[in-house]
């Protein structure tokens, strides 16, 4: 069975605004979920109540082996970030913003895994320069008042 990889902007919108059910029922059906030991850090950074570190740490618990960037993802996120800045003319801070975005995406093709994201901004910048699959997922439409 494939691997799929959950990015950030998936966890916070299914933990933080109750997002994403059925996608997230939908990908347990179909993958093998992996987590990326950078999407991890990303939760763990932005855990601001007691309740979610400690539903983080939970997440974290459940994850088991992580997948983590090796040094040759570190050395391609370089590079593409550095073309990517150059073509849009991107200050040193974007460049420092997406890098993240980059090492996930470069892990979920090293392993072959599907990234589902909802951040589909950086991910389709990212896409233009590095070949891995990717699910966009957009968030649910507000009503209309």
């Amino acid at each position: 069975m494939r691997a799929a990889i959950l990015d950030t902007s998936i966890y916070v919108g299914h933990f933080a605004m109750g997002w994403y059910a059925e996608v997230l029922a939908g990908v347990r059906q179909c993958y093998v979920v992996r987590h990326s030991a950078v999407v991890l850090s990303e939760l763990v950074r932005g855990a601001s109540t007691r309740a979610t570190t400690l539903m983080i740490a939970q997440l974290c618990r459940l994850a088991g082996t992580a997948w983590i960037p090796e040094h040759a993802d570190w050395l391609a996120a370089g590079s593409t970030i550095s073309r990517l800045g150059r073509r849009l003319g991107w200050e040193e801070r974007k460049m420092r913003d997406i890098q993240n975005d980059v090492l996930i995406a470069l892990t979920a093709r090293r392993f072959g895994a599907v990234l589902y994201t909802a951040n589909r901004g950086d991910f389709s910048m990212i896409r233009d320069l590095v070949q891995f699959e990717v699910v966009f997922v957009d968030p649910p439409s507000r009503p209309a008042t």
